[in-house]
Order: C-alpha cells, then structure tokens, then sequence
C-alpha cells in the first residue's frame, strides 16, 4: 500500500532575506544603476511572512497525509466486511442438502437455511401435471383468418362423473360477486396469431402458441399452469361464430386435451402430500425440492458439512484481519503514525483487537464454540493472528453446526458477518469514528486555507505599498545622481578653465 510523503524546500529566515535585499539595494547605489524595486520588493515581503507560510503549509501537508491515512483504514475495513459478508451470502459455507437419485428428485439449500443433520425420506408417486390442449384440425397457415369475436377463459379445479368423464370445471370468486371469476379475450382479427397473442396479453395463466408441421400448415396449443386448481375451459361467446373451433371444455370437438391438469403426489416421511408444482420449497424445511420423476421406492434426503471451505474462510478472514491491521498499526504508530492520536483510529483498533473475543453466537448451549478464538484462531504477540489447524479441525468435526452458525447470514444478530458490520458501522460513523476524523480534518484543511488567503492578501497589500516606497526611493536617488553629475560636471568646466 503506497505511502504518502511529502518534500518541504528550506524556506529562508526573516534575517538571510532582509540582509539579501540589503545588500541588493547597496550594490545598486554604489554601482549608479536603478534599484532592482522587483527582487528587492519580493525579497522582503518574503522575509515578512516566510515563517507563517512554512508554518501553514506544513500543517497543510499534515492535515492532507491524515486524511489519506483515514481514507485508507476507511476502504481496508470496509473491504474487509463486504468480502466477509459476499463469502457469508454466497451459500458455499453452509451444509448442503444431497438426494439420493437425483432423477427423481433434486434439492436445493434456500438462503439463509441451516441445514446440518439434515434427514429425510420422499417418495414421488406422481409428478404435477398441466392441462393441455392442440387443436385436432390444421389451418391453411398460421395467419389464416377464422374470424372475430370474444372468447371467455374460465380456470378452476377440473370436475368429472361418475364414469370419468370430464364434465366442466369449477372456478373461483376472488370478487365476491356470487359468480365465477372469468377472463373477457377480444379478438379482433381472427388467425391462429392474433388469437395466441390474445390470450396471452391476458397473462391469466394459459399460454398459447402456435405451431407449424412440415407442410407449413398451422395448430394452436393451449398449455395451463400445473396443479389440480388450474384446470380451464374457454368457450367462444358466439357458439356459431368460427372462434368455437379452439373451445377447451366438455363437448368442445375442435380442440383435443391431451393432458389433465393435476396436483403432485407424494410420501413424505410416511406422510401422503400433494402439491401444486413439481418445485416445493415448503415441505423440507430450508430446502427447495425439485421433481424431475417418479420412483416406488423412497429417496433419502441428508446434509454435507462444507468442510474445505469453512477451513479456507477462516484462514481468509485471518489473512484480511492480519493486512487491515498492519496498515491500522502502521498509522498509529505511537512515534511516526500520522494517526496516533486520531481517536477514530484508536477506536477501530480497539474494536478489532477485540473480535478474537467477541462472542458471536449468543445464547447457545454451553460447550459451542462461540468465539474466534474457541475455533483455533490464536492472537500472536505482535498483535496478528494465526490459525490453530488441529483446534479447527476438531471443531468442524465435532460441531459444524457452531462454525455454520458463525458464518452463517443470521437475521437476529449473531455471527461474524453481523460483528464485522458493526466494527464498520462504529468504524466510519460520522460521530465517532473515522468519519467524524474526516470531517474534523477536512475543517482545518478548510480554516487553514482561511489563513493562506488572509496572508496571500496581506502579501499583496505589503508588496503594493512597499513598491510605491522603493519606486519613489528610486525616483528621488536619481534626481539626486543627476544633480550630482551636473555638479562634477561643472566643477570639470571649472578646473580645466583655470588651467
């Protein structure tokens, strides 16, 4: 990390520069020429305030290096918390859940889901199914025109007799009108097209798409959502018009229904379930459950423990607290930090010396590893960290659970990801922090710059004054030198006459 320094040129004294300008005004009267008003004017107008200028640009130089150092310990520990938190979130720390034929069903650990000792057994009797439909007779072309006209789209749970056969489909009320919900679809020009993107700009849960063979020729398919509940009829309101050859429903002779609309089935520990889709997040706590087939025999579900990457993130997190604090312990050095006695600073120090410590899983049962430390992260004498392999081992051997739950994304508080966060908040907040350092700074840079312009003012007023002086000076010594030469002059004239 690149250091900031700063080269200061030697500023000379009131008296070097007074005696300089001295001197200058001397040589120039003894020599006859005009005084040098420029040099002379700028030398002592120097002389006058070079001890205030060094004072203020050294402090300037100051306030500029403690405001980089603030700025740096401001990213490293903000770094440090976002990496730890995008490690935290990623997943990859967590135990994750396994299928045991994963052609039946696979799964998957939802965010923020502790899943170790995971068990489970499933069986997938059947998969949830969509009513289908196509239509039994072609069109010339997928832009034929059939005609125009209103389409109603009813869905609801599939009714059938006694005998099986399908008999209509009972929908819902979600208005409360005492009638069953139904979807108005105007067509208003009538190929097989415009009918599919009718249907579809109603976003009601059918999908239709068109489909051309090999001799071009064109068929609607109509496809539902899965789940016994979205079963669906749709009917032309004109029963003569031409739209009554893609009716969906009992009796409807232009469309053929070539799946059936129906819940999934399965065991679960025992237990007969059934759902609507063939993806389930609600049956296995933690776990999304994905249906790919079905199976007469149960699959078990259990857990891995991620044990490589649990042991590479604590050595990460040692490896980032070992680099953010040489940087921190570098700027508060007690004799060359620039930073030693910014309280901000002091603070975070303070505050990460402490994580080792701290305890992150709150309220867990006595004997859980708690701490950084209880993991095998040990606090070396020049304040870094290393890490214990053979305590981390067992650990993650005897409780993953705990070392889960300290890297885990916790909602109520606990875990390092939380106590990293707060160490950041305290570090850069703006009241007492490194925050509130960067104000302070930034206030003198600002009361400095004050003083700079008030002297740059007084340097310009010195220097006008001081250059009518020294030019009225000049003016009367060469008055003075003229006189002078006509008076030796005249004394020649008097001399060579009296030869």
């Amino acid at each position: 990390m690149a250091t900031i320094t700063s080269t200061t040129t030697p500023t000379p004294t009131t008296t070097s520069v007074t005696k300089s300008a001295a001197s200058a005004l001397l040589t120039s009267l003894d020599t006859g020429s005009g005084v040098d008003t420029d040099a002379l004017v700028t030398g002592l107008v120097e002389a006058q305030f070079a001890a205030k200028t060094a004072t203020l640009t050294a402090k300037s130089e100051k306030l500029t290096t403690q405001l980089s150092g603030v700025s740096t310990l401001k990213s490293a520990i903000s770094d440090f918390a976002s990496a730890l938190e995008a490690l935290v979130k990623g997943g990859s720390l967590q135990s994750q859940p396994a299928s045991s034929n994963n052609a039946v069903l696979t799964a998957t650990a939802l965010s923020g889901a502790k899943l170790t000792g995971l068990t489970g057994s499933i069986r997938v009797d059947r998969l949830a199914t969509a009513q289908t439909a196509v239509s039994n007779a072609s069109v010339a072309t997928k832009d034929t025109v059939l005609g125009t006209g209103t389409l109603t789209l009813k869905l609801g749970t599939a009714t059938y007799d006694t005998d099986g056969a399908w008999t209509g489909v009972t929908g819902t009320d979600a208005d409360g009108d005492g009638a069953e919900d139904t979807i108005s679809i105007d067509v208003t020009t009538g190929s097989l097209t415009d009918i599919a993107a009718a249907i579809n700009a109603k976003k009601a849960g059918v999908t239709a798409s068109v489909v051309t063979d090999a001799d071009g020729k064109a068929f609607l398919s109509l496809k539902g959502e899965t789940g016994t509940a979205k079963a669906f009829t749709l009917t032309a309101d004109d029963p003569d018009s031409a739209l009554s050859q893609v009716n969906v429903g009992p009796g409807a002779s232009g469309m053929n229904l070539t799946s059936t609309a129906g819940n999934a089935k399965l065991t679960v520990d025992g237990i007969p379930v059934e759902r609507a889709s063939n993806s389930v997040t609600d049956l296995v706590a933690g776990v999304k459950l994905d249906l790919v087939g079905t199976s007469t025999t149960a699959v078990t579900l259990s857990s891995s423990a991620p044990t490589t990457a649990l042991t590479n993130a604590v050595e990460d997190v040692v490896f980032t607290y070992n680099t953010v604090m040489a940087e921190l312990k570098k700027q508060t050095d007690p004799i060359t930090g620039e930073l030693r006695g910014d309280s901000g600073a002091q603070n975070l120090l303070r505050s990460l010396k402490g994580l080792t410590t701290r305890d992150l899983l709150p309220g867990a049962a006595p004997g859980t590893p708690r701490t950084l430390a209880e993991l095998g992260v040990n606090t070396n004498r020049d304040g870094t960290l290393s890490v214990n392999s053979d305590t981390l081992t067992k650990v993650i051997a005897s409780n993953p659970a705990a070392l889960e739950a300290i890297f885990s994304n916790s909602s109520d508080g606990s875990g390092l990801m939380a106590a990293m966060n707060s160490v950041k908040l305290n570090a850069t907040s703006t009241l007492y922090g490194l925050g509130a350092s960067t104000t302070r700074y930034n206030q003198s840079k600002s009361d400095l710059t004050d003083q700079q312009d008030k002297i740059a003012e007084q340097r310009e007023k010195l220097t006008t004054r001081m250059t009518q002086q020294f030019a009225s000076m000049n003016a009367r010594v060469a008055a003075y030198k003229s006189t002078m030469t006509f008076m030796e002059n005249q004394i020649k004239q008097w001399t060579n006459g009296d030869n």
